[in-house]
């Protein structure tokens, strides 16, 4: 239990305060809530539509452009045109809900909105959340993508980052890898005694700096750092999830344990927990691929309920479980 004792030391470092502020900035084309992302799309806040084949422009305003559908197209979803329709909520406004769970592991993601399965919408005004379009061969589009992050301001985030001092900064940013070094995106909030933000990332390991009004430093509060490409230092920040792993039955066993990549595959392994329906044990763990046993009564098993297995590096088989 040591490993898990401390990681939660790790994480009560990080975390500040239970006061969270939300994010002034606004990112169109897309809110979280929860475990979903919600598209929207409001016909106002865009200017014209580029057709995708001709690239003939017309004004979303005019009164001869009639809005049949309209659908989230992007790298997701292989940009297709007619997938993900979205409900239309009034005569201005659609959206299309997905699970954050959906997507892969990638923390940003580029998509724009079609209509009626032929035009590209151009958004209007000063957006955050913006990357030049280019076609398959390198050529810029001239309409804009927005930007999805699955990394998020959430007042019930799971990680906390906090900047002390630095009281006569004027605008203090986040920036990592959770949202691809972004400059903007992430403004951290001042307090008394420095600079706050927190967000909800997958379990993953981090790199991270902040940006003082324009100056890229790494968190002096952190130790974990590793060099980057400019011989400097990026913080470190390993964000972890609770995993209960189960095992029905073998009511009649005097002990179960849990041994996996997890804890250096333990003969001892962590000691699991009698329920109603059998054991459990839960623990915190990193991202990504996990390979584990159950030892009953000092016989190893494969988890029976869990059909994904694979062979480790000795040959053996193991179940296998995976952390997003």
């Amino acid at each position: 239990m040591k490993k898990i004792i401390r990681h939660i030391t790790l994480l009560l470092l990080l975390c500040v305060s239970t006061s969270i502020f939300a994010q002034e900035k606004t990112v169109q084309g897309y809110r979280i809530e929860g475990e979903e992302v919600i598209f929207t799309f409001d016909k106002r806040e865009y200017q014209e539509v580029m057709h995708g084949e001709t690239q003939d422009r017309k004004s979303i305003g005019n009164h001869d452009f009639v809005i049949e559908n309209v659908a989230v197209a992007g790298q997701f979803n292989d940009w297709a045109k007619d997938k993900w329709i979205m409900t239309k909520l009034d005569e201005n406004r659609y959206e299309f809900r997905k699970k954050i769970a959906d997507f892969t592991d990638e923390f940003s993601w580029e998509f724009k909105f079609v209509i009626n399965e032929r035009y590209w919408a151009e958004p209007k005004g000063e957006v955050i959340n913006l990357s030049d379009a280019k076609d398959r061969d390198g050529q810029n589009l001239h309409v804009y993508n927005l930007k999805m992050y699955t990394s998020h301001v959430s007042e019930d985030g799971n990680t906390s980052f906090f900047l002390k001092g630095h009281e006569n900064a004027e605008k203090v940013v986040l920036a990592g890898s959770f949202n691809k070094w972004d400059e903007q995106l992430f403004e951290m909030k001042k307090t008394k005694n420095g600079w706050y933000l927190t967000l909800q990332l997958k379990p993953n390991v981090y790199e991270y700096k902040f940006i003082v009004d324009g100056r890229w430093m790494n968190d002096e509060g952190n130790p974990n750092k590793v060099r980057n490409e400019f011989n400097e230092y990026n913080s470190i920040v390993e964000v972890k999830a609770y995993y209960t792993f189960k095992l029905r039955g073998y009511k009649a066993a005097k002990e179960v344990l849990l041994s996996g990549s997890f804890n250096d595959w333990s003969e001892d392994g962590f000691k699991m927990f009698k329920t109603d329906y059998g054991w459990k044990f839960t623990i915190l763990l990193s991202g990504g691929k996990h390979q584990y046993k159950f030892i009953v009564d000092k016989e190893w098993m494969l988890d029976p309920a869990n059909p994904v297995k694979e062979y480790d590096y000795k040959g053996n088989i193991n179940s296998v479980c995976m952390v997003r």
